[in-house]
C-alpha cells in the first residue's frame, strides 16, 4: 500500500480529518515556506542544504527506527527536523520533506527535490517501499547499502593516506633543501673558487631555478589542475580518465573490483525491492561513477528491451570480467538474480581488499626508493663537491 495523498495526510500525525488539520499539527506556517525561504531563514544566513553520505546514512537509520517505533512518516520527519541544529542540512532537508508530504506529495517524490542528498537509487527504492508497504525494511536496506559503500570508500582512502603523506613530506623536504640548504653550500663553494663536479652543478642549477622561477611552477601547476578539472568534467575527458583508471597499474585492481562490487550490490538492492530490470540498470548506470561502465550498462539496457538477457550484453561489452558475467548468467538461468548479484558483490569485495593490500605493499617501497634516490642524489652531489674542494685545497 503506497503513500498516496490520503496516506501523506495521515502520516502527518492525524488519522482522519483534512489536510489543513494535519498541516496545523506540523506547524502550518512553516509548511507553507518554499525551500529557498527555509534556506535563508533557518538560523539566519546561508545554510547547508545538502547532506553528506554519512549524514544520509544516519538520517535513514534514525527514520527507520522512528517509524518502527510507531511514529507516522510525518511525525518521524518532524522529529528529525527538530533534532538537527539550526544551520544543519538535516534540519533543512527533513523539514522540507515533511512540508511536501503535508502538501500531498509522496515521500519518494519529495526526495527527488534533493538530488544531491538523495540520488536516483534512494528515491526509486523509497518508491518501491511505498508500493509494497515495507517502508521500514526498505529504509534498512538503503542504510545497509550506504554503510557498505562507505566502508568500501574508507578502505580505499586508508590505503592512499600513508603513501600520500610520505610523498608530500618527501617533496617538501626536497624543496626545502633546494631553497634553504643548497644556496649556503653554493656560496661556500664560490668563495673557494674550485671547479665543481657535474652532479653538484645540476643541483645548484635546480636550486636557482626553484628560487627564481618557483612561483611560475606553482602558477603553472594550479593552472594545469584547473584545466584538468574542467577537461575531466567533459564527456570525452571523463571517458579518458575513467578508462585510464580501469587500466592503470596498481590502482586498476582497486577501481575495477570496487566498481564491480558496488554495481552488483546496487542491482541486487534494487531488484530485491521490486524495481524492474530496466529501471535498475538505468539507476545503476547513473550511480556507478565510471563512464566506461555507464556506457556498457546503457547498452545492456537498450538490448534488454529487445529481449536479450543482461549477462550477454555485459559480456559483449568487454568491460566486465568473464567470471562476473558467467555468474550473472547462472542467476538468470536459475531465476534468482539477487542471489547471484550478492555472490558477485562479496567476491569482488574480497578481491578489492586483496588489491588494496597489494597496492599498499607495492607503493610503500616504491615511494621509499624514489624519495631515497632524490635525497641520496642531493647528498652525493654535496659530498662530491666537498671532496673535490678539499683535494684542491690540499
Amino acid at each position: 500500500m503506497g503513500y498516496s495523498r490520503k496516506n501523506a495526510v495521515q502520516a502527518s500525525g492525524g488519522h482522519g480529518g483534512d489536510a489543513s488539520s494535519a498541516a496545523a499539527a506540523l506547524s502550518a506556517p512553516a509548511a507553507a515556506k518554499p525551500a529557498s525561504i527555509w534556506n535563508m531563514q533557518i538560523g539566519g544566513g546561508k545554510k547547508k542544504t545538502d547532506m553528506k553520505q554519512t549524514e544520509v546514512l544516519l538520517f535513514t537509520s534514525e527514520l527507520a527506527d522512528l517509524i518502527e517505533a510507531g511514529m507516522t512518516l510525518g511525525q518521524a520527519l518532524k522529529a528529525l527536523a527538530n533534532q538537527g541544529e539550526d544551520n544543519s542540512a538535516q534540519r533543512f532537508v527533513a523539514q522540507d520533506l515533511c512540508d511536501r508530504i503535508v502538501r500531498g506529495e509522496t515521500f519518494s517524490d519529495a526526495c527527488t527535490h534533493h538530488p544531491k542528498t538523495f540520488p536516483p537509487l534512494y528515491s526509486n527504492m523509497i518508491r518501491a517501499g511505498e508500493a509494497s508497504g515495507a517502508m521500514v525494511e526498505v529504509l534498512r536496506r538503503i542504510a545497509d547499502h550506504y554503510e557498505r559503500y562507505g566502508n568500501m570508500r574508507d578502505k580505499i582512502k586508508s590505503a592512499l593516506t600513508y603513501p600520500v603523506i610520505v610523498l608530500c613530506f618527501g617533496i617538501a623536504a626536497v624543496i626545502g633543501a633546494l631553497v634553504f640548504i643548497i644556496p649556503k653550500f653554493q656560496r661556500v663553494f664560490e668563495s673557494l673558487g674550485a671547479s665543481l663536479p657535474t652532479p653538484t652543478l645540476i643541483l645548484i642549477g635546480a636550486s636557482d631555478f626553484v628560487i627564481h622561477y618557483g612561483w611560475t611552477l606553482a602558477i603553472g601547476a594550479v593552472a594545469f589542475a584547473a584545466w584538468f578539472k574542467r577537461w575531466k568534467a567533459t564527456p570525452a575527458g571523463r571517458r579518458k580518465v575513467d578508462g585510464w583508471k580501469l587500466r592503470a597499474p596498481l590502482i586498476s585492481g582497486i577501481v575495477a573490483t570496487g566498481a564491480y562490487s558496488s554495481l552488483a550490490y546496487t542491482l541486487k538492492t534494487l531488484l530485491v525491492n521490486g524495481v524492474n530490470v530496466l529501471q535498475a540498470l538505468k539507476i545503476a548506470a547513473d550511480t556507478c561513477g565510471n563512464a566506461i561502465i555507464e556506457d556498457a550498462l546503457n547498452e545492456a539496457r537498450r538490448r534488454v528491451t529487445d529481449g536479450t538477457s543482461i549477462s550477454g550484453p555485459l559480456a559483449a561489452s568487454g568491460v566486465f570480467p568473464r567470471m562476473m558475467t558467467d555468474m550473472l548468467a547462472v542467476g538468470e538461468q536459475a531465476g534468482d538474480m539477487p542471489a547471484s548479484l550478492e555472490h558477485i558483490g562479496r567476491r569482488y569485495q574480497k578481491d578489492m581488499d586483496r588489491a588494496i593490500a597489494a597496492f599498499t605493499n607495492a607503493l610503500e617501497p616504491i615511494l621509499i626508493v624514489l624519495i631515497a634516490g632524490v635525497v641520496g642524489f642531493v647528498a652525493i652531489a654535496i659530498l662530491m663537491a666537498v671532496f673535490k674542494v678539499s683535494s684542491s685545497l690540499g
